[in-house]
């Protein structure tokens, strides 16, 4: 026996002592690699819309309805199917409504109960009692599992459940009750959730979002750039921050730092009042649905002003001191000439009129440096970012849970493209004086958008910020994927042309198999089952695009999420279903309310497209799971093997 097995072998038998033991554990790994697989559930560029976030994580993108369908059939009316559901999705909200208009509540508790206890079934069929009863919640936990336990030892089985009921209703629990029955039909539809970046930006709940991610049974995170600036702003970068706050300002959701993660953005708006008050602001208009009153909105667009010339000031000054990252034609504010009013844009450095040139802060001979009141700000705001408990909470959760891509269970998760040259060969990026492509480049920019927030030594830190930085930004940015990030052109130059962003050639090549073929092997992946599950740019179905290319074998589920790409998208959104029968990709229409959807029971309509059926149901030994309980068997019938012998002592 190899000295490393051996060394295995000893620290196992501590927690199998015995023949015994070690066989009543190969018994149960064994048959639990024959249960089917959980189903996975992917979701992207959610961009801070929690309310339609939060409805299809509580429906499973329909699942929950799937599983309601197929237990009740035609034995219950469509309208019950549509109230249960919604009973499920939103169990405290539909008892208020309950309580309030039904006449019978003792008889609409017992038939509720019945209804819930009966899908439960069905859903954990596929767990083991074990699972099952982890998930349990812990106030009802006994009596849910007789509930959903078959007792062969009991003659009159449906007395014996009818009076489990009738107790509930009767010492007044049934209300609670079937809190708990809803909220773990939730958490037993979905065995695992993938987000595919960019939880952060352009919608007001944030927060929220993360809120739920931070509590949620089982979920990874592909960092987004979106996000990635968010983890750089917590960090402390300046220019992090800068977009943080400017994005914010433009889709008027200042509320979700300010009230949302309590970070003080008073000595901003004094300092706005005081330098901006006069200052035309008219090309930073803020995008709101929000009524805010013409002061409170006149600030805000202050503000968003404010931000953005703190931005490229600060991206400059980056910029300049990294010349590796070969951006030097984004430093806007030098390239404009402050008499003709004028900007050269692009290596060519075709001149475009400026919409607006007034500036108060901005030094014509030396247009990067922060005025002293400028720094004041930026001190401040780095300080409220470094010091806000919830935001570092929720960004050491994406450390934790995440990363710039994941291989799960034979698929490629990532946000953005592998960056690749017009052949079709992996675009090699300058990092650190080194040139870096493919996996390596992920690979690379995660070790430093870690030490970014982690490292010790200043330097390093400080590296590791502004890579962060490039990561949000940057043309050889794999979650980025573009030529330049075009704020300024966007907000400064009429003409359309300058605000092209030139998609990097990945995204013409998708289509074709060879290039697919290429980045999976890249990632150790081989065969027509694994897929590349991508986001980041919004899939047009309104135009015809398809969100499934290449044959199925990659897919991009941005179809739309943020409401502000739902008239480009003609939809709300895609999202990724993966049962142990086959992968489904779910189109979703527009999401009212979680309020409409409570009190009209109006579920999310959505279009379903089969991606895979597989030929044989998968099981839990087809995933990676199944290879980590393959190896535990090898090692315990290797144990078993060794008391056999008597290599080993059973204690």
């Amino acid at each position: 026996m190899k000295e490393k097995d051996n060394q295995v072998l000893r620290v196992l038998a501590k927690q199998y002592p015995s023949i015994a033991a070690a066989s009543t554990e190969i018994i149960n790994l064994q048959s639990i690699m024959n249960l089917p697989k959980g189903t996975e559930h992917f979701l992207t560029d959610i961009h801070g819309e929690y309310e339609q976030f939060n409805h299809v994580l509580k429906n499973g993108s329909g699942s929950v309805r799937k599983k309601i369908d197929e237990e009740f059939g035609n034995t219950i009316s469509s309208r019950d199917k549509k109230s249960l559901a919604t009973l499920i999705y939103y169990p405290e909200e539909k008892l208020e409504i309950v309580r309030k208009e039904e006449d019978n509540l003792e008889d609409w508790y017992k038939i509720s109960l019945h209804r819930l206890v009966q899908i439960i079934k069905r859903v954990s069929s596929k767990y083991t009692r074990s699972k099952v009863r982890k998930a349990l919640p812990k106030d009802f936990a006994y009596v849910i599992e007789e509930l959903i336990t078959e007792k062969e030892e009991i003659h009159d089985k449906e007395a014996y459940y009818n009076e489990i009921i009738r107790t509930i209703i009767r010492i007044g629990r049934a209300p609670q009750f079937i809190v708990a029955l809803s909220q773990l039909i939730q958490r037993l539809v979905i065995d695992h959730l993938h987000i595919v970046g960019d939880i952060y930006d352009r919608g007001p709940g944030p927060h929220i979002i993360m809120d739920t991610l931070c509590a949620y049974h089982s979920v990874d995170v592909q960092w987004g750039n979106h996000d990635v600036a968010w983890m750089g702003a917590a960090s402390g970068h300046m220019a992090c921050i800068a977009n943080v706050i400017r994005i914010a300002a433009r889709y008027g959701n200042l509320d979700t730092l300010e009230d949302g993660y309590g970070i003080n953005l008073l000595p901003l708006a004094t300092f706005v009042m005081d330098v901006y008050e006069h200052t035309d602001c008219s090309v930073f208009a803020v995008r709101t649905g929000k009524n805010r009153n013409r002061k409170a909105l006149d600030l805000d667009i202050r503000m968003h002003k404010a931000m953005a010339i703190l931005q490229f000031k600060l991206e400059g000054q980056l910029i300049r001191r990294h010349p590796e990252f070969h951006m030097e034609d984004r430093v806007l504010l030098e390239r404009i000439d402050f008499q003709k009013g004028t900007v050269r844009l692009g290596s060519g450095g075709r001149e475009y009129a400026m919409r607006d040139m007034d500036f108060p802060t901005v030094n014509p001979a030396d247009p990067l440096a922060l005025t002293e009141e400028e720094e004041e700000v930026m001190r401040g705001l780095q300080q409220a970012f470094l010091n806000c408990e919830k935001l570092q909470r929720h960004v050491r959760f994406l450390y934790s849970k995440g990363g710039l891509y994941k291989i799960y269970n034979g698929n490629l998760l990532y946000h953005g493209c592998m960056p690749m040259e017009e052949d079709g060969s992996f675009a090699g990026v300058e990092i650190c004086g080194k040139a870096y492509s493919g996996k390596a480049l992920y690979d690379i920019l995660e070790h430093y958008a870690r030490r970014g927030y982690y490292a010790k030594d200043q330097a390093e830190r400080t590296m590791g910020q502004d890579l962060m930085w490039y990561i949000w930004a940057g043309k050889g940015s794999p979650v980025f994927g573009k030529d330049k990030m075009a704020t300024f052109e966007r907000y400064f130059v009429d003409e359309k042309e300058a605000h092209e962003e030139r998609k990097n050639s990945y995204y013409r090549l998708l289509e074709q198999e060879e290039t697919v073929d290429r980045i999976l092997k890249e990632f150790g992946l081989h065969g027509r089952e694994s897929h590349i599950v991508n986001g980041h740019v919004p899939v047009e179905q309104i135009h015809g695009e398809s969100p499934i290319k290449c044959g199925g074998r990659l897919l991009i589920i941005d179809g739309g999420f943020s409401k502000a790409y739902q008239a480009k998208t003609g939809i709300a959104g895609y999202t990724l279903v993966c049962s142990s029968r086959g992968m489904q990709l779910v189109a979703h229409e527009p999401f009212e309310s979680a309020c409409a959807a409570i009190v009209n029971e109006s579920d999310l309509f959505s279009h379903y497209l089969d991606v895979e059926t597989y030929v044989h149901r998968k099981l839990v030994a087809d995933t990676d799971v199944g290879r980590e309980l393959r190896e535990q068997v090898y090692y315990l019938e290797e144990l078993l093997e060794a008391y056999r012998d008597g290599t080993l002592r059973e204690e």
